[in-house]
């Protein structure tokens, strides 16, 4: 057998689900449905819709209600390949597992990789976000605000962001003291940024005007649909829950309904506030807007508090995202570690089940990443590294139909392959929607993650090529 050959068996091998499942994990089983749903609502609900909005009203008018509706389909595509490979496959490592069991490991490699990105840079985006949403507060309140030299990173005015680094600590202690006690502060976090929203919703709608919601599409189908193509990246993070596989107490049926429950839910509130936006407030009025929902209770609500109110549930949504995306970042890294494709140490587990070594160095690096890189177009990485992996498990399920059709599925795709096929079409389509600045920072990140691959992960795998090959 030639090197080139060896090489070949050794990048193609796949792992088999009775391996990836792992029966006897040593992460702790402490969540029920409602803890991993609300871990899938506290990643995705968030930034978006107090940020996205704002850049979305523009493009689609009051269509921004169809719009909503259209990218919640299209998250949905992915979604319900996502419940299915979640209760077949209930592994920490989502779907960089899924793509071990179908793709093989160097696929694996590239998805977890991409996962890495989205994950990091996310985080870090979001901490930054939070420190914005902290300063507006201060100045609603106090009409003073934390200086640039503090809250701003270098190239942007500042030296270091101190707020930044403050949310993504506060994260990593709180997951540092358990997977129970980190599910149940996001599971208080969640009620309270929705609450603030459905707040929102109501004192907005006592400012709602039908003249404002006509005509319906005064871009066309054509404005819509770049509004759906905006808010998509809104979507992002409902998969969340599927890196809490060994974690939960009955993954098989709880990962799925976690994971359409909280795509539903999101979707229903996405719809409700921005009714209650372009009702309130004409559509034209959103350009250059950021904080678009604190603009619409400003400009358009009797009543100073109600803005306060809703900065504390902006401060409190980009609390909960960075909590829960830091918690999936280490559980990919968790599983990819276990399987040997990064160092052990990320693997190694405290007292209490928590993978404490990796959980300091990912909160300490993605701190100083918030505390000193402007990240500016780098975030749209994010979507980009998302999209891919969507895209995967899209294709994970039509394989698995193929080469496991009589393994035990506790939800199954419906229509498939066509469902998957679409939801592949729509990631696809997504993806080549991304500006070439966006690509190249794709593009040199895979090159980095092949060089290590190669450099390090192919002799390390714990995975071995079968003797006979």
């Amino acid at each position: 057998m030639s090197n080139e050959q060896r090489i070949g068996a050794r990048v193609l091998r796949r792992k088999p689900i009775d391996q990836l499942t792992h029966p006897g994990s040593e992460l702790k089983r402490t969540m029920g449905v409602g803890h991993l749903t609300m871990i899938s609502i506290g990643a995705t609900l968030g930034t978006g819709i107090f940020v996205v909005l704002g850049e979305a009203v523009p493009l689609a008018g009051p269509a921004i209600v169809v719009s909503f509706i259209l990218a919640g389909i299209t998250a949905l595509f992915s979604a319900l390949s996502y419940a299915e490979l979640a209760g077949l496959i209930p592994a920490s490592g989502s779907s960089y597992s899924y793509t071990y069991a179908t793709l093989g490991e160097i696929v694996a490699w590239v998805c977890g990789w991409c996962l890495v990105l989205e994950y990091g840079v996310s985080v870090a985006a979001v901490a930054v976000g939070w420190g914005q949403y902290v300063n507006e507060l201060l100045h609603l309140v106090t009409g003073l605000r934390i200086p640039d030299v503090l809250s701003q990173p270098p190239g942007s005015g500042g030296i270091v962001n101190v707020p930044a680094v403050l949310v993504v600590v506060l994260s990593m202690l709180v997951l540092l003291g358990g997977s129970k006690g980190s599910a149940r502060t996001n599971t208080i976090l969640v009620w309270i940024k929705v609450g603030s929203l459905l707040m929102f919703c109501a004192v907005a709608f006592t400012a709602f005007k039908a003249g404002n919601m006509q005509p319906l599409f005064p871009l066309g189908l054509a404005g819509m649909s770049a509004g759906a193509a905006t808010l998509f990246f809104s979507y992002i993070g409902f998969d969340a829950a599927s890196t809490a596989g060994e974690e939960a107490k009955n993954p098989q049926r709880d990962l799925p309904r976690a994971i359409i429950l909280s795509l539903v839910v999101i979707t229903a509130l996405y719809c409700a506030v921005a009714l209650a936006a372009v009702g309130a407030m004409p559509w034209q009025s959103f350009e250059g807007t950021e904080a678009a929902l604190s603009r619409v209770l400003t400009d358009n609500v009797s009543g100073a508090i109600w803005p306060i109110l809703l900065s504390i549930g902006a401060v409190v949504a980009t609390t909960s995202v960075v909590l829960t995306v830091l918690y999936g970042q280490t559980r990919i890294l968790y599983a990819m570690s276990r399987d040997g494709l990064v160092p052990s140490i990320f693997a190694r587990l405290s007292r209490n089940g928590v993978p404490f070594v990796n959980t300091l160095v990912v909160g300490s690096f993605i701190a100083i990443l918030a505390a000193l890189v402007p990240l500016g177009s780098l975030a749209d990485a994010t979507s980009i590294g998302t999209l891919f992996a969507f895209a995967l498990v899209n294709i994970a399920v039509i394989i698995l139909r193929r080469t496991e059709p009589d393994r035990q599925r506790t939800f199954r795709v419906p229509f498939s392959p066509v469902t998957p096929v679409i939801g592949l079409a729509f990631c696809v389509y997504m993806m080549f929607s991304l500006g070439l600045d966006t690509w190249i920072a794709f593009l040199s990140w895979m090159v980095l993650g092949f060089v290590i691959y190669f450099g390090y992960s192919v002799r390390k795998a714990r995975l071995a090529v079968p003797r006979d090959q």
